[in-house]
């Protein structure tokens, strides 16, 4: 009688030893991918303040998960592993609700605003070889396209150094400009920014500095659809009256993709 209770006090020992081995793995493996993730928004490297966020929250839930379920293999902690699932399955479906939320309001912002405008400002989007990518040549014509009714508007092209780069986003802009015939003394480069925020709060002060009444201005924010309700509302707090104008992005699965990052980089830039 006694062995046979032994040997029922031993069921799952195994299973429990080879779910914390595979539970700790993957935890070792997550902190890599994290510190990598780390490293390169360090680096300034493209979208990375945004991905890096994802990348942590979606390590964390995967590590939480998995010590439960290693929990789970054991006697003393089943209960409890039990009813932590129940409660992490309800936050997950909160959090999922607030996703649906943000990417309601981002979607309801992709959309061009007509309106009479004191200047302009496109949002840089990485270059390619010293050049706008396709997504920046995007915005860019998004932007001629809008000037086309509205003369003398002040162009700014905002910007900075990216990692391995030889120009800034605002030189390489400014060329792709003056090459399809705008004036070039109606376009102000920007080159100091590196992030959404940067961009918008450091063309105001370009804006103010060049005899623009800010206070008073309405100005046009060019960006892709995507990105134009945070792009907006970003604007909008560091003291400019805006308007979005929206570039079409090249590709449905592309577009779809970015609307997906921006609902997070949006609930990230109003909750945190």
């Amino acid at each position: 009688m006694w062995g046979r209770n032994t040997k029922n006090n031993n069921i799952g020992k195994p299973n429990l030893r080879h779910r914390l081995i595979i539970t700790i793995a993957l935890a070792v493996i997550m902190a890599i991918v994290v510190g990598i993730s780390f490293a390169m928004m360090r680096l300034r490297i493209a979208d990375m303040h945004i991905i890096f966020p994802l990348v942590l929250g979606m390590s964390a839930i995967v590590i939480i998960f998995m010590t439960l379920w290693t929990l789970g293999a054991s006697n003393r902690f089943v209960r409890f592993a039990k009813i932590m699932r129940r409660i992490c399955i309800i936050g997950l479906a909160a959090g999922f609700t607030v996703f649906l939320v943000f990417l309601g309001l981002t979607i309801s912002g992709a959309h061009t605003q007509e309106a009479d405008i004191d200047a302009l400002i496109v949002l840089g989007a990485g270059l390619r070889n010293d050049a706008p990518s396709l997504v920046l040549q995007t915005r860019l014509e998004a932007a001629i396209a809008y000037l086309e009714t509205r003369e003398d508007v002040p162009i700014i092209v905002s910007g900075g150094l990216g990692l391995g780069q030889n120009i800034s986003e605002a030189e390489a802009m400014f060329r792709y400009l003056r090459a399809r015939g705008i004036d070039e003394n109606l376009i102000w480069k920007e080159d100091a920014s590196t992030s959404t925020y940067e961009n918008l709060n450091f063309s105001r002060a370009l804006m103010e500095a060049r005899g623009i009444d800010i206070e008073n201005a309405t100005v046009a924010v060019v960006s892709n659809e995507f990105h134009l309700f945070r792009a907006t509302h970003i604007a909008r707090n560091v003291g400019i009256c805006a308007v979005g104008v929206a570039a079409e992005t090249p590709g449905l699965s592309l577009r779809a993709l970015y609307f997906f990052r921006e609902a997070f980089a949006l609930a990230a830039q109003i909750l945190l």
